[in-house]
């Protein structure tokens, strides 16, 4: 059986790794000010909003992600002659609409493909299965991941199911931004008023960062830490004892919203490689989605992995 994996842009993994997994990408519209980007994944775009320091008018972004209806015609024009199956795996549906637009989606796509396949001459029926990762950015990563092993390692639509719904039940999605009035902006944007003027203000005043957890499609603070760099070395000290702990997939995802080279200076960083490797474990490395760095600022650090329910101990 053919079977694809689909991700929305806000999953961060490696552009090269999306390739050569043949890992299909719904790309999310942005806007900002008159000009209108698109986030697919693409490192030149990413790359040019570094650059021309586009995040600086980013929390009066717009985002829009692929619609009920584009999510449609992607399926019906591609994906069910390309594939038998199709697992289309998304951003935490408590912040965003993706899921519930695939999955709105999905009943069209199955019940419109048997004269498409047909006219392919593609025979058997098409099975599609939209899967809340329940998390975002690098965390949502673990579970794509784990996607590509279970699909090369043959096994069975319901296998992986039943794998990947677990899985994305048990990851853990860590976030360290660097600009609290920018995370306040961003938030006040989209509604959110879990970041007040009054802890912005206070909290860039005393360089106090939160550490952000992500877990079964909650996000909330579990930390707080004193200046960037030790904020990061204490989320990689974290990840480290969890590694040596064990996780329940051989993954960890790092993203950051910014030059690559930038990550590894921080401290911390070197021994958490050091750690995956040691324990067998594949360290992703990859840029912060465009729409990551526009919901949260550049600078960010997001790390993630999948392990057994466990007390955030900072």
């Amino acid at each position: 059986m053919r079977i694809g994996i689909v991700v929305d842009s806000a999953c961060d993994l490696p552009a090269e790794y999306l390739r050569q997994h043949r890992i299909t990408v719904l790309p999310i519209s942005v806007r900002i000010g008159d000009e209108t980007l698109v986030d697919d994944r693409d490192p030149e775009v990413a790359r040019r909003f570094l650059d021309e320091n586009l995040g600086a008018r980013g929390h009066a972004a717009e985002t829009e992600p692929y619609s009920v209806e584009q999510v449609r015609d992607l399926f019906l024009g591609r994906l069910v002659i390309d594939y038998d199956c199709v697992f289309c795996l998304t951003i935490t549906a408590t912040r965003s609409p993706i899921h519930a637009n695939a999955s709105q989606a999905s009943f069209a796509i199955l019940k419109d493909y048997r004269p498409i396949r047909r006219d392919a001459n593609v025979p058997g029926p098409f099975l599609m299965r939209v899967i809340d990762t329940e998390n975002l950015f690098a965390a949502q990563g673990v579970t794509a991941v784990e996607a590509v092993r279970l699909r090369d390692a043959g096994q069975n639509p319901g296998q992986i199911r039943e794998r990947l719904e677990l899985l994305a039940h048990n990851t853990y999605g860590y976030m360290l931004p660097r600009d609290l009035y920018y995370l306040r902006a961003r938030a006040q944007k989209k509604g959110d008023r879990s970041v007040g003027w009054f802890s912005a203000a206070l909290g860039t005043a005393l360089d106090i960062k939160p550490l952000l957890r992500g877990y079964r499609g909650e996000t909330a603070p579990v930390a707080k830490v004193r200046g960037f760099e030790h904020g990061a070395e204490i989320l990689f000290g974290y990840a480290v004892k969890r590694v040596r702990a064990g996780l329940l997939t051989p993954t960890v995802c790092v993203s950051y919203g910014g030059d690559l080279a930038e990550l590894e200076t921080l401290p911390g960083y070197t021994d958490l490689k050091a750690t995956c490797a040691e324990h067998a474990i594949e360290l992703f490395e990859s840029p912060m989605s465009m729409t990551g760095m526009i919901n949260v600022g550049t600078g960010a650090v997001t790390l993630g992995f999948a392990a057994e329910e466990h007390a955030a101990a900072f």
